[in-house]
């Protein structure tokens, strides 16, 4: 018999730390999960302004893996203060986002780059972990960016750090179509 601690129930992951690979883990876990039946929602908090080859093979899944890009790029933080515009995107996403989570339509819902707008204070760490904390039992949710806020990763199921040991930035090659974007 199954104990509340070995049941099957719907996991918390976040995908955090400097290193490469975040958002391409949560892509290969959505994948995973599709390639079992499961109905995906990959919501992309700052992403908007340029296209990625991850569009475009979503559209080759169907209807059941849907990634949306709900931010418009480059946020500007620091310095100045952020621009309304800017907060009124992350207020949409998260309000999408929280939706989408307690609903139940998605066995699968990614919080791509929700750290970075937590980090940039531009969404409260509380209002996040409360939906987290409401989740349907099966549903999967996974937060990445850099900088996971400690109460998410108090929360979370998994927590992965990635950590660059060598990129190839560093020899001066820039980023190449199919492998960063």
């Amino acid at each position: 018999m199954s104990t509340p601690e070995t049941a099957r129930r719907g996991l918390i992951l976040i995908n955090t730390g400097p290193g490469k690979g975040k958002t391409t883990a949560a892509l290969g876990t959505a994948m995973r999960a599709h390639g079992n039946g499961m109905r995906v929602l990959f919501l992309q908090f700052l992403k908007g302004s340029w296209h990625y080859g991850e569009l475009d093979a979503a559209q080759q899944l169907g209807p059941d893996f849907v990634i949306k890009q709900l931010g418009k790029g480059f946020v500007k933080v620091g310095g100045a203060e952020t621009d309304p515009a800017d907060l009124k995107l992350v207020e949409d996403a998260w309000a999408e986002s929280a939706e989408a989570i307690l609903s139940g339509d998605w066995d699968l819902v990614v919080l791509d780059e929700i750290n970075y707008a937590i980090g940039y204070k531009m969404l409260d760490p509380e209002r996040v972990a409360e939906v987290l904390r409401q989740k349907p039992e099966m549903v999967h949710v996974i937060l990445t960016g850099r900088n996971a806020h400690p109460l998410l990763v108090e929360l979370a199921d998994t927590v992965t750090e990635m950590r660059e040991v060598k990129h190839a930035y560093q020899k001066g090659i820039l980023a190449q179509r199919g492998i960063e974007f």
